[in-house]
């Protein structure tokens, strides 16, 4: 009874002891929750220093060109000075009513499709194949990896060059004595566009074999040799294990290939130029705001087209993070399922 009293004393809430002291055994109150105390004006003064700069970077280079961008959209303004010729909503009217921008962004649209098209299954042969062990393995990563990191102007002149009727490659056709098939590769719209996804293709497959290679690694080797004994072959374990484990690194390399064909602009631009492009058939949403935008002198068009370009990205990630990345991002929350 003494340490039962001793232990009362010690750990019992004021409740309980006075139950103990008037001879009554009834059930005791659930405990209350002590209150967690606040990170307090030195914890408030870390979060600060850590989180202050990010968010001043953030508002000053992302959200301040958005709202600047959304407001001179609203002027005929021609760059300079205070904009005083407010048109309202007729900036955004003429973006949608220009047949130039209807056609820019149909090639953003095949863009978008033929990047997942083209890259993704070439991109995941790639990386399943250089999963494997064989000779070389290193040396082939790196080769495929390197026209990515390439400047984005170094490889547009370099393809150009490569391309124009007079350049390397119908030079070469022409020595294989293939004179037949030469083609103004650059300036044929039915080919144009067609050029352009080699290069695309060409430029960025590296990022997504590196991309499928680190998601490969997250994979355990235990699966694949579990499958081997029962009896399936390379490509069954492939297709019914490592792929659809793979499944969350694939939708995260889509996204990243769909916004970013959404704003393609530097090799376009580089390769056909302002006028070429829209003759060709490789405009691009981002080269119409240029051309529309500085280089015909109305920079209040211009932040209209940019903010149009902007609510498409954003309504394409918002759904896209709804529809196909939610069980993704609700599988690492950690604090459950969000109802």
């Amino acid at each position: 009874m003494r340490v039962r009293e001793n232990s009362l004393t010690e750990t019992s809430t004021p409740a309980e002891l006075a139950q103990h002291e008037g001879g009554g055994v009834t059930a005791s109150p659930p405990s209350v929750r002590r209150r967690r105390k606040g990170l307090g004006w030195g914890g408030r003064l870390e979060v600060a220093l850590l989180v202050g700069p990010a968010l001043l970077v953030f508002l000053g280079f992302v959200i301040f060109p958005v709202v600047a961008a959304a407001y001179y959209g609203f002027f005929n303004w021609q760059g300079y000075g205070v904009p005083t010729n407010f048109v309202g909503f007729n900036n955004y009217l003429l973006i949608l009513q220009d047949p130039a921008f209807h056609a820019a962004l149909s090639h953003n649209a095949f863009i978008v499709v033929m990047s997942l098209v083209l890259q993704g299954p070439a991109a995941l042969l790639l990386a399943l194949l250089l999963n494997r062990r064989m000779r070389g393995q290193s040396v082939i990563r790196v080769l495929i990896f390197v026209p990515y990191v390439i400047a984005e102007v170094v490889v547009g002149v370099g393809w150009s060059l490569m391309l124009q009727q007079n350049g390397a490659l119908n030079g070469f056709l022409d020595q294989m004595s293939l004179s037949g098939i030469q083609q103004d590769w650059l300036a044929d719209p039915n080919l144009a566009i067609w050029t352009l996804m080699v290069i695309i293709t060409w430029k960025y497959i590296g990022f997504a074999v590196i991309l499928f290679l680190a998601g490969l690694q997250g994979i355990p080797e235990e699966l694949s040799e579990a499958a081997a004994i029962d009896g399936a072959s390379f490509w069954q374990t492939q297709w019914r294990i490592t792929i659809p484990l793979l499944g969350p690194t694939l939708r995260i390399w889509a996204f990243l290939s769909i916004i970013g064909s959404l704003q393609l602009f530097d090799l376009v631009y580089i390769i056909w130029g302002q006028y070429v492009a829209s003759t060709a058939g490789t405009s691009t949403m981002a080269t119409y705001m240029v051309s529309e935008g500085r280089n015909a002198g109305n920079y209040g068009y211009g932040n209209a087209v940019a903010v149009v370009i902007f609510l498409i990205s954003l309504v394409v990630a918002l759904l896209y993070q709804r529809f196909v990345l939610r069980r993704d991002t609700e599988g690492a929350l950690t604090g459950g399922k969000r109802r």
